[in-house]
């Protein structure tokens, strides 16, 4: 049997290792890519009012449409025709944004669903990867769950918080919670808002990858029904359990059998200035998250329409799960190194 050091010496070389071939990578494909498209600053609109309604979202939306047309504009001058034609996708009247900002990778909050009147809210934080030139995934996935709660008849609505600079896959900070760390106040502060201004509503926030770290180290200052992690490298830290996150939330945890996540070593390794991993498994027993269905799909998977997880994650923050049979559902085992 291997003994216990040897593994985490074995753990620590893999992760070096990781970092020295991300800081190769990164440079080398930052090298193939275009300079970045430059954007206006947004309007100042300031935060939402608390309880304000129908006109204010009226106003804001109007506003930031704006902001995605003056973009468009830039990115049309600056020759970036594909970032042109992104934006000018985001610019359709349908859509709905709190807030835009297309500087830095692109900072966006959109609104799928009626919020003025929603009962039902759902905060969706995304993983690594998430900037505009890959919204459309993200915005598919929030606009899923929303169809799935069961649109505006039903009254829910779900927020798409694109509201930090998430890390690039191939990259060292992906392997660190300093994103989550810089991200966390961000989080606690709009979702405190977003309550004030709907009081009325049941709000939870679901976290995907990455995204779920943000979550676990902003958890004590999130005074929501519901935390949902799912394909989570790690919640940050090596907490023993859930209570460690000191939420009075509800916290839930899912991994697909099919995701690649379930391969990342949950550990913590100090190195150098800074510590690699990203810590506790959520969906390890003993840390006592309620477990959901999350099917066989993989990383990119869990609010595909249709699919097992979306039906599990909509009846969470719907408020309809069931917590005391959520430890039955099947789980693909943690891995072992």
């Amino acid at each position: 049997m291997t003994s216990r050091p040897n593994v985490v010496r074995r753990l620590r070389r893999g992760l070096l290792a990781a970092v020295v071939a991300a800081s190769v990578a990164v440079p080398l494909a930052g090298a193939a890519r275009p300079t970045a498209v430059p954007a206006p600053a947004p309007a100042a609109l300031g935060p939402l009012t608390a309880g304000g309604g129908a006109a204010e979202l009226t106003q804001r939306y109007t506003a930031n449409r704006a902001d995605i047309v003056a973009a468009r504009r830039l990115a049309t001058r600056y020759g970036d025709r594909q970032r042109a034609t992104e934006l000018a996708e985001l610019s359709q009247p349908e859509r709905r944004f709190l807030s835009f900002d297309g500087r830095d990778g692109g900072r966006t909050v959109e609104v799928f669903g009626d919020l003025a009147t929603a009962r039902t809210v759902a905060v969706f934080v995304p993983g690594s990867d998430t900037n505009l030139g890959t919204y459309d995934r993200f915005a598919a996935g929030a606009q899923a769950l929303e169809r799935q709660l069961g649109g505006d008849a039903a009254h829910a609505a779900v927020v798409a918080w694109l509201g930090y600079a998430t890390p690039d896959t191939v990259s060292p900070s992906v392997l660190t919670d300093g994103r989550a760390d810089q991200a966390a106040p961000q989080l606690q502060d709009f979702v405190g808002r977003l309550e004030a201004f709907r009081p009325q509503a049941r709000t939870s926030v679901i976290c995907h990858s990455y995204g779920s770290t943000l979550c676990a180290r902003a958890a004590s200052g999130l005074d929501v029904a519901d935390i949902v992690l799912f394909g989570s490298p790690g919640v940050g830290s090596d907490l023993p359990n859930v209570s460690g996150l000191h939420t009075k939330a509800t916290v839930w945890a899912g991994r697909a059998s099919g995701d690649w996540i379930a391969n990342v070593p949950h550990v913590r390794v100090p190195a150098l200035f800074t510590t690699l991993g990203l810590g506790t498994d959520p969906v390890t027993p003993g840390f006592g998250a309620h477990l959901f269905a999350a099917g066989a799909g993989g990383h990119s998977d869990y609010l595909r329409p249709g699919s097992v997880p979306l039906r599990s994650i909509a009846a969470i923050v719907s408020g309809a799960a069931d917590r005391a049979t959520s430890h039955c559902c099947d789980l693909p085992p943690t891995s072992r190194f």
